[in-house]
Protein backbone atom coordinates (compact mmCIF):
# COMPACT_ATOMS: atom_id res chain seq x y z
CA UNK A 1 0.00 0.00 0.00
CA UNK A 2 1.44 3.18 -1.23
CA UNK A 3 2.17 5.90 2.21
CA UNK A 4 -0.24 8.54 2.40
CA UNK A 5 1.23 12.02 1.08
CA UNK A 6 1.32 14.86 3.93
CA UNK A 7 -0.86 18.00 3.00
CA UNK A 8 1.53 21.31 2.92
CA UNK A 9 1.19 23.88 4.97
CA UNK A 10 0.65 27.70 4.33
CA UNK A 11 4.45 27.85 4.31
CA UNK A 12 4.75 24.82 1.84
CA UNK A 13 6.45 22.63 4.76
CA UNK A 14 4.90 19.24 5.60
CA UNK A 15 2.40 19.06 8.72
CA UNK A 16 3.05 16.85 11.69
CA UNK A 17 1.11 16.55 14.73
CA UNK A 18 3.50 19.07 16.72
CA UNK A 19 1.80 21.66 14.61
CA UNK A 20 -1.94 21.59 16.17
CA UNK A 21 -2.74 23.54 18.83
CA UNK A 22 -2.39 22.11 22.39
CA UNK A 23 -5.78 22.63 22.78
CA UNK A 24 -6.90 20.73 19.72
CA UNK A 25 -4.37 17.85 20.52
CA UNK A 26 -5.48 17.36 23.76
CA UNK A 27 -9.25 17.02 22.54
CA UNK A 28 -7.97 14.29 20.31
CA UNK A 29 -5.78 12.18 22.87
CA UNK A 30 -8.98 12.98 25.22
CA UNK A 31 -10.95 10.43 23.08
CA UNK A 32 -7.88 7.47 23.26
CA UNK A 33 -7.96 4.91 25.47
CA UNK A 34 -5.45 4.50 28.51
CA UNK A 35 -2.99 2.33 26.29
CA UNK A 36 -3.32 4.95 23.58
CA UNK A 37 -2.55 7.86 25.59
CA UNK A 38 0.53 6.24 27.01
CA UNK A 39 1.58 5.42 23.60
CA UNK A 40 0.93 8.74 22.60
CA UNK A 41 3.18 10.37 25.36
CA UNK A 42 6.41 8.00 23.91
CA UNK A 43 6.18 10.01 20.85
CA UNK A 44 8.33 12.99 21.13
CA UNK A 45 8.09 16.04 24.48
CA UNK A 46 5.70 18.48 23.20
CA UNK A 47 3.04 15.94 22.60
CA UNK A 48 4.14 14.14 25.86
CA UNK A 49 3.27 17.29 27.73
CA UNK A 50 -0.21 17.41 26.21
CA UNK A 51 -0.64 13.72 27.31
CA UNK A 52 0.37 14.06 30.76
CA UNK A 53 -2.32 16.98 31.28
CA UNK A 54 -4.62 16.51 34.20
CA UNK A 55 -7.64 17.18 31.52
CA UNK A 56 -6.73 14.50 29.70
CA UNK A 57 -6.27 11.59 32.82
CA UNK A 58 -9.31 13.22 34.69
CA UNK A 59 -11.84 11.97 32.42
CA UNK A 60 -9.87 8.36 32.19
CA UNK A 61 -10.01 8.24 36.00
CA UNK A 62 -13.81 9.15 36.35
CA UNK A 63 -14.87 6.68 33.22
CA UNK A 64 -12.98 3.97 35.05
CA UNK A 65 -15.63 1.06 35.28
CA UNK A 66 -16.71 0.84 39.29
CA UNK A 67 -17.26 -2.93 38.49
CA UNK A 68 -13.68 -3.55 38.25
CA UNK A 69 -13.04 -2.20 41.54
CA UNK A 70 -9.81 -1.45 40.75
CA UNK A 71 -7.66 1.89 39.80
CA UNK A 72 -5.00 0.74 37.03
CA UNK A 73 -2.33 2.07 34.28
CA UNK A 74 0.22 0.72 32.34
CA UNK A 75 3.29 2.27 32.44
CA UNK A 76 5.98 1.85 29.65
CA UNK A 77 9.35 1.82 31.00
CA UNK A 78 12.71 1.52 28.81
CA UNK A 79 14.94 -1.41 30.42
CA UNK A 80 18.14 0.47 30.90
CA UNK A 81 19.63 -1.32 33.93
CA UNK A 82 21.73 2.02 34.76
CA UNK A 83 18.78 4.36 35.28
CA UNK A 84 15.92 4.86 38.68
CA UNK A 85 12.70 4.87 37.62
CA UNK A 86 10.34 5.99 40.31
CA UNK A 87 6.66 5.83 40.24
CA UNK A 88 4.57 7.73 42.73
CA UNK A 89 2.15 5.14 43.49
CA UNK A 90 -0.35 7.57 45.53
CA UNK A 91 -0.49 9.64 42.15
CA UNK A 92 -0.57 7.11 39.55
CA UNK A 93 -3.19 8.19 37.44
CA UNK A 94 -2.16 11.70 37.31
CA UNK A 95 1.85 11.75 37.23
CA UNK A 96 4.15 9.36 35.17
CA UNK A 97 7.52 8.24 36.36
CA UNK A 98 10.47 10.08 36.78
CA UNK A 99 14.20 8.35 35.59
CA UNK A 100 16.82 9.31 37.63
CA UNK A 101 20.17 9.32 35.61
CA UNK A 102 23.94 8.78 37.06
CA UNK A 103 25.11 5.34 36.67
CA UNK A 104 27.06 4.19 34.15
CA UNK A 105 26.54 0.73 34.39
CA UNK A 106 23.49 -1.78 35.78
CA UNK A 107 22.56 -1.40 39.42
CA UNK A 108 22.63 -4.19 41.38
CA UNK A 109 20.76 -3.16 44.88
CA UNK A 110 18.35 -0.01 45.86
CA UNK A 111 17.17 0.67 49.11
CA UNK A 112 15.40 3.53 51.41
CA UNK A 113 16.79 5.03 54.07
CA UNK A 114 15.39 8.42 56.44
CA UNK A 115 16.82 11.84 55.45
CA UNK A 116 16.94 12.83 58.84
CA UNK A 117 19.96 10.25 59.11
CA UNK A 118 21.97 12.50 56.05
CA UNK A 119 23.82 14.98 55.74
CA UNK A 120 20.89 16.13 53.34
CA UNK A 121 18.33 17.02 55.80
CA UNK A 122 18.14 21.06 56.64
CA UNK A 123 14.18 21.40 57.53
CA UNK A 124 12.15 19.45 60.31
CA UNK A 125 9.37 19.34 57.97
CA UNK A 126 11.29 16.58 55.61
CA UNK A 127 11.92 14.50 58.55
CA UNK A 128 9.75 11.48 57.32
CA UNK A 129 11.43 11.68 54.00
CA UNK A 130 13.01 9.02 52.79
CA UNK A 131 16.24 9.36 50.20
CA UNK A 132 17.04 6.52 47.87
CA UNK A 133 20.22 4.99 47.82
CA UNK A 134 21.77 3.08 44.95
CA UNK A 135 24.57 0.83 44.14
CA UNK A 136 26.17 0.09 40.68
CA UNK A 137 28.34 -2.28 38.36
CA UNK A 138 30.24 1.26 38.03
CA UNK A 139 31.56 0.66 41.15
CA UNK A 140 30.02 3.66 42.96
CA UNK A 141 27.07 4.31 45.38
CA UNK A 142 24.62 7.12 45.39
CA UNK A 143 22.41 8.61 47.39
CA UNK A 144 19.35 10.32 45.69
CA UNK A 145 17.47 13.29 46.62
CA UNK A 146 14.94 15.60 44.52
CA UNK A 147 15.14 14.35 41.14
CA UNK A 148 18.95 14.31 40.91
CA UNK A 149 21.99 12.34 42.28
CA UNK A 150 22.92 14.04 45.35
CA UNK A 151 26.25 11.87 46.38
CA UNK A 152 28.40 9.57 44.79
CA UNK A 153 30.96 7.15 46.67
CA UNK A 154 33.77 5.92 45.37
CA UNK A 155 36.30 3.54 46.91
CA UNK A 156 35.45 -0.25 45.87
CA UNK A 157 38.08 -1.89 43.19
CA UNK A 158 35.05 -3.82 41.88
CA UNK A 159 30.93 -3.68 41.05
CA UNK A 160 29.52 -2.94 44.19
CA UNK A 161 26.94 -5.69 44.43
CA UNK A 162 24.76 -5.34 47.79
CA UNK A 163 24.20 -2.58 50.87
CA UNK A 164 22.99 -3.24 53.78
CA UNK A 165 19.07 -3.16 55.10
CA UNK A 166 19.46 -0.76 57.40
CA UNK A 167 21.90 2.28 58.83
CA UNK A 168 24.92 1.13 61.23
CA UNK A 169 25.00 3.33 64.45
CA UNK A 170 22.97 4.44 67.49
CA UNK A 171 24.45 7.67 67.92
CA UNK A 172 24.81 10.81 66.29
CA UNK A 173 27.01 8.99 63.15
CA UNK A 174 25.14 6.82 60.92
CA UNK A 175 26.67 4.04 58.85
CA UNK A 176 26.24 3.03 55.70
CA UNK A 177 27.80 -0.45 54.70
CA UNK A 178 28.05 -1.75 51.18
CA UNK A 179 29.84 -5.48 49.89
CA UNK A 180 31.37 -5.77 46.30
CA UNK A 181 32.82 -8.41 44.23
CA UNK A 182 36.32 -7.09 45.69
CA UNK A 183 35.63 -9.11 48.64
CA UNK A 184 35.23 -6.11 50.94
CA UNK A 185 32.96 -4.44 53.28
CA UNK A 186 33.51 -0.92 53.24
CA UNK A 187 31.74 1.41 55.64
CA UNK A 188 30.40 5.33 54.56
CA UNK A 189 29.27 7.98 56.47
CA UNK A 190 26.14 9.08 55.22
CA UNK A 191 25.93 12.27 57.48
CA UNK A 192 29.32 14.13 56.34
CA UNK A 193 29.25 16.57 53.68
CA UNK A 194 31.33 19.09 51.53
CA UNK A 195 35.01 17.69 50.76
CA UNK A 196 35.13 15.20 53.24
CA UNK A 197 35.75 11.51 52.67
CA UNK A 198 32.78 9.78 53.16
CA UNK A 199 35.05 6.39 53.46
CA UNK A 200 35.34 5.49 57.21
CA UNK A 201 36.67 1.77 57.29
CA UNK A 202 37.33 -1.10 54.93
CA UNK A 203 36.60 -4.86 56.17
CA UNK A 204 38.61 -7.80 54.61
CA UNK A 205 38.09 -11.36 55.29
CA UNK A 206 35.62 -13.15 52.48
CA UNK A 207 37.21 -15.10 49.39
CA UNK A 208 34.00 -14.38 47.13
CA UNK A 209 31.62 -11.78 45.98
CA UNK A 210 29.19 -10.61 48.51
CA UNK A 211 24.91 -11.53 48.55
CA UNK A 212 23.50 -9.95 51.08
CA UNK A 213 24.48 -7.55 54.60
CA UNK A 214 21.96 -7.61 57.15
CA UNK A 215 22.32 -4.97 60.34
CA UNK A 216 21.53 -6.87 63.46
CA UNK A 217 18.09 -5.54 64.84
CA UNK A 218 18.72 -5.40 68.96
CA UNK A 219 22.58 -4.25 68.33
CA UNK A 220 22.33 -1.98 65.20
CA UNK A 221 27.04 -1.42 64.95
CA UNK A 222 26.59 -5.64 64.56
CA UNK A 223 26.47 -6.46 60.76
CA UNK A 224 26.09 -9.96 59.32
CA UNK A 225 27.38 -10.52 56.38
CA UNK A 226 27.48 -13.77 53.45
CA UNK A 227 29.29 -14.33 50.17
CA UNK A 228 28.23 -16.50 47.53
CA UNK A 229 30.52 -19.33 48.96
CA UNK A 230 27.95 -19.22 51.79
CA UNK A 231 30.67 -18.48 54.37
CA UNK A 232 28.76 -16.27 57.38
CA UNK A 233 30.94 -13.10 58.95
CA UNK A 234 29.68 -10.95 61.93
CA UNK A 235 31.61 -7.49 61.96
CA UNK A 236 31.80 -5.26 64.92
CA UNK A 237 31.80 -1.84 63.35
CA UNK A 238 32.23 -0.25 67.18
CA UNK A 239 35.36 -1.80 67.39
CA UNK A 240 38.23 0.65 67.81
CA UNK A 241 40.38 -0.53 65.92
CA UNK A 242 40.02 -0.69 62.61
CA UNK A 243 41.87 -4.16 61.44
CA UNK A 244 39.76 -6.56 59.85
CA UNK A 245 40.52 -9.43 62.48
CA UNK A 246 39.62 -7.56 65.68
CA UNK A 247 36.53 -6.66 64.17
CA UNK A 248 35.37 -9.74 62.55
CA UNK A 249 33.67 -11.72 65.76
CA UNK A 250 32.37 -14.43 64.63
CA UNK A 251 32.40 -16.76 61.29
CA UNK A 252 30.31 -19.96 60.50
CA UNK A 253 29.20 -21.51 56.54
CA UNK A 254 26.08 -23.05 55.42
CA UNK A 255 25.54 -25.52 52.63
CA UNK A 256 24.41 -24.50 48.97
CA UNK A 257 24.08 -21.43 47.95
CA UNK A 258 22.03 -18.22 49.66
CA UNK A 259 18.98 -16.86 48.84
CA UNK A 260 17.84 -14.80 51.48
CA UNK A 261 18.61 -13.67 54.75
CA UNK A 262 17.36 -12.51 57.62
CA UNK A 263 17.78 -11.05 61.10
CA UNK A 264 15.47 -11.31 64.02
CA UNK A 265 16.88 -10.87 67.95
CA UNK A 266 20.00 -12.87 68.18
CA UNK A 267 19.10 -14.96 65.47
CA UNK A 268 20.22 -15.47 61.49
CA UNK A 269 17.61 -17.17 59.18
CA UNK A 270 19.85 -17.95 56.26
CA UNK A 271 17.94 -19.77 53.25
CA UNK A 272 20.39 -21.49 51.33
CA UNK A 273 20.23 -24.28 48.83
CA UNK A 274 17.22 -26.20 50.00
CA UNK A 275 17.46 -25.27 54.01
CA UNK A 276 16.20 -21.93 56.25
CA UNK A 277 19.21 -22.27 58.93
CA UNK A 278 19.31 -20.50 62.45
CA UNK A 279 22.42 -19.33 63.23
CA UNK A 280 22.77 -18.26 66.55
CA UNK A 281 25.24 -14.72 66.23
CA UNK A 282 26.18 -15.48 69.99
CA UNK A 283 27.77 -18.21 69.60
CA UNK A 284 27.67 -18.80 65.91
CA UNK A 285 26.67 -22.16 65.81
CA UNK A 286 22.94 -23.41 64.09
CA UNK A 287 20.40 -23.17 66.79
CA UNK A 288 17.91 -25.30 64.47
CA UNK A 289 16.55 -25.93 60.84
CA UNK A 290 13.70 -23.65 60.77
CA UNK A 291 12.15 -25.12 57.05
CA UNK A 292 13.37 -28.01 54.51
CA UNK A 293 12.05 -26.94 50.88
CA UNK A 294 13.74 -29.79 48.67
CA UNK A 295 15.06 -29.66 45.99
CA UNK A 296 16.03 -26.43 46.21
CA UNK A 297 14.97 -23.20 47.57
CA UNK A 298 14.12 -19.29 45.03
CA UNK A 299 13.14 -17.39 47.75
CA UNK A 300 12.41 -16.02 51.56
CA UNK A 301 10.84 -13.96 53.25
CA UNK A 302 10.15 -14.13 57.30
CA UNK A 303 7.02 -12.72 59.97
CA UNK A 304 8.94 -12.50 62.84
CA UNK A 305 5.55 -10.63 64.79
CA UNK A 306 3.87 -13.98 64.00
CA UNK A 307 6.80 -16.34 63.96
CA UNK A 308 6.11 -17.57 60.59
CA UNK A 309 8.49 -17.90 57.30
CA UNK A 310 7.70 -18.30 53.77
CA UNK A 311 9.17 -20.38 51.49
CA UNK A 312 9.24 -20.45 47.95
CA UNK A 313 10.54 -23.81 45.68
CA UNK A 314 10.12 -25.09 42.63
CA UNK A 315 6.49 -25.79 42.21
CA UNK A 316 5.02 -24.22 45.70
CA UNK A 317 5.25 -22.39 48.64
CA UNK A 318 5.29 -23.52 52.38
CA UNK A 319 4.25 -22.07 55.25
CA UNK A 320 6.54 -22.46 58.51
CA UNK A 321 6.32 -22.01 62.21
CA UNK A 322 9.64 -20.96 63.76
CA UNK A 323 8.86 -22.24 67.21
CA UNK A 324 8.34 -25.90 66.21
CA UNK A 325 12.08 -26.32 66.34
CA UNK A 326 12.31 -29.50 65.34
CA UNK A 327 14.78 -31.54 63.27
CA UNK A 328 13.08 -32.56 60.59
CA UNK A 329 10.63 -29.71 60.57
CA UNK A 330 7.04 -30.18 59.32
CA UNK A 331 5.20 -27.13 57.34
CA UNK A 332 1.93 -25.71 58.98
CA UNK A 333 0.45 -24.97 55.49
CA UNK A 334 1.29 -26.25 51.85
CA UNK A 335 0.71 -23.33 49.28
CA UNK A 336 0.72 -25.01 46.10
CA UNK A 337 0.99 -22.60 43.31
CA UNK A 338 -0.31 -25.42 40.02
CA UNK A 339 3.55 -26.35 39.52
CA UNK A 340 5.05 -23.18 38.88
CA UNK A 341 8.25 -22.35 40.42
CA UNK A 342 8.10 -20.00 42.96
CA UNK A 343 10.77 -16.65 43.29
CA UNK A 344 8.56 -14.12 44.29
CA UNK A 345 6.90 -14.10 47.80
CA UNK A 346 6.11 -11.10 50.24
CA UNK A 347 4.07 -11.73 53.85
CA UNK A 348 2.25 -9.22 55.84
CA UNK A 349 0.17 -10.53 58.95
CA UNK A 350 -2.82 -10.52 56.36
CA UNK A 351 -1.11 -12.32 53.44
CA UNK A 352 1.24 -14.23 51.54
CA UNK A 353 1.52 -13.16 47.63
CA UNK A 354 3.38 -15.57 45.71
CA UNK A 355 4.57 -15.29 41.84
CA UNK A 356 7.11 -16.54 39.79
CA UNK A 357 8.20 -16.40 35.92
CA UNK A 358 6.68 -19.83 34.60
CA UNK A 359 2.38 -17.83 35.29
CA UNK A 360 1.32 -14.88 34.59
CA UNK A 361 -0.83 -15.31 37.80
CA UNK A 362 -0.19 -14.53 41.91
CA UNK A 363 -1.75 -16.15 44.02
CA UNK A 364 -2.76 -14.95 47.58
CA UNK A 365 -2.89 -16.79 50.39
CA UNK A 366 -4.50 -15.86 54.24
CA UNK A 367 -1.11 -15.88 56.58
CA UNK A 368 -2.62 -17.36 59.49
CA UNK A 369 -4.62 -20.28 57.33
CA UNK A 370 -2.74 -20.84 54.27
CA UNK A 371 -6.15 -20.98 52.57
CA UNK A 372 -5.78 -19.80 48.59
CA UNK A 373 -7.60 -16.34 48.86
CA UNK A 374 -7.13 -15.45 45.23
CA UNK A 375 -5.51 -15.66 41.66
CA UNK A 376 -4.70 -12.11 39.96
CA UNK A 377 -4.13 -12.45 36.58
CA UNK A 378 -0.77 -10.12 36.00
CA UNK A 379 -1.39 -9.86 32.21
CA UNK A 380 -1.71 -6.41 31.53
CA UNK A 381 -4.92 -5.64 29.27
CA UNK A 382 -5.38 -7.46 25.60
CA UNK A 383 -2.17 -9.82 26.08
CA UNK A 384 -2.54 -13.08 25.08
CA UNK A 385 -1.81 -16.24 27.56
CA UNK A 386 1.71 -16.52 25.18
CA UNK A 387 3.15 -14.71 27.70
CA UNK A 388 5.93 -14.86 30.45
CA UNK A 389 5.11 -14.67 34.31
CA UNK A 390 5.96 -11.36 36.29
CA UNK A 391 9.25 -10.69 36.84
CA UNK A 392 9.04 -8.21 39.80
CA UNK A 393 6.81 -7.64 42.66
CA UNK A 394 5.61 -4.95 45.04
CA UNK A 395 2.95 -5.13 47.18
CA UNK A 396 2.46 -2.38 49.67
CA UNK A 397 -1.01 -2.74 52.52
CA UNK A 398 -3.42 -2.96 49.63
CA UNK A 399 -1.36 -1.72 46.08
CA UNK A 400 0.26 -4.17 44.35
CA UNK A 401 2.79 -3.75 41.53
CA UNK A 402 4.00 -6.41 39.03
CA UNK A 403 6.74 -6.16 36.09
CA UNK A 404 6.58 -8.19 32.82
CA UNK A 405 3.78 -10.00 31.90
CA UNK A 406 3.07 -8.61 28.42
CA UNK A 407 5.06 -8.65 24.97
CA UNK A 408 5.46 -4.38 25.62
CA UNK A 409 9.18 -4.52 27.76
CA UNK A 410 9.06 -2.87 30.70
CA UNK A 411 5.39 -2.97 31.52
CA UNK A 412 4.39 -2.56 35.09
CA UNK A 413 0.50 -3.26 35.90
CA UNK A 414 -0.39 -1.39 39.12
CA UNK A 415 -3.79 -1.83 41.20
CA UNK A 416 -5.33 -0.04 44.36
CA UNK A 417 -8.16 -1.99 46.45
CA UNK A 418 -7.49 0.02 49.20
CA UNK A 419 -10.98 1.55 48.81
CA UNK A 420 -12.86 -2.01 47.99
CA UNK A 421 -15.60 -3.56 49.98
CA UNK A 422 -17.14 -6.30 47.86
CA UNK A 423 -15.73 -9.50 48.48
CA UNK A 424 -13.85 -10.93 45.44
CA UNK A 425 -15.11 -14.07 44.80
CA UNK A 426 -12.25 -17.07 43.83
CA UNK A 427 -13.78 -19.93 41.10
CA UNK A 428 -16.97 -19.08 41.25
CA UNK A 429 -17.58 -19.48 45.31
CA UNK A 430 -19.53 -16.48 46.65
CA UNK A 431 -18.07 -17.21 50.19
CA UNK A 432 -14.70 -16.38 49.37
CA UNK A 433 -13.20 -13.61 51.50
CA UNK A 434 -12.34 -10.76 51.19
CA UNK A 435 -8.46 -9.92 48.89
CA UNK A 436 -6.98 -7.63 50.69
CA UNK A 437 -7.04 -6.55 54.99
CA UNK A 438 -10.62 -6.46 57.10
CA UNK A 439 -11.74 -2.93 56.73
CA UNK A 440 -14.95 -0.97 56.14
CA UNK A 441 -17.33 -3.21 54.56
CA UNK A 442 -19.54 0.07 53.40
CA UNK A 443 -20.58 -0.17 49.59
CA UNK A 444 -19.00 2.36 46.97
Amino acid sequence: MAERPTSPGLDGRARTLTDLDADVLAHCAKLLGVRDVANLAMTCKPVRRVAYSDFIWSRLFTSAKRSYLINLIILYLGLNPAKVQIVNLQKVLFAAYETLKGHGSRITCMRLFPIVDTSLFRVRCKMRKNVIVTSSSDRTIRLWWKGRSQRCFKGHNGPVTTLADKLLGEGVVEVLASGGEDCTVRLWSVSCSGKHNPLTLTYYGHEKAFVFLEVVWHKASLLVSISKDSRVRVWDTSASSSSSSSACVGMTCVSGPPVAMKCHGALCYIAAGSLVTAIDLRTMRKAFTAAIHAPKLYSFEMLPAKWLLCTGGEDRAMLWDIRKSQEYPEPMADLDSNSSRVTLLHMDPYKVVSGGPFDYRVNVWETNTGFLANSLDCRVPDETENVVGPTAMAVDGCRIVTGGCADEPGAMYYRDFSKCSIPVSLGGCSSASKFWEQGDSSCL
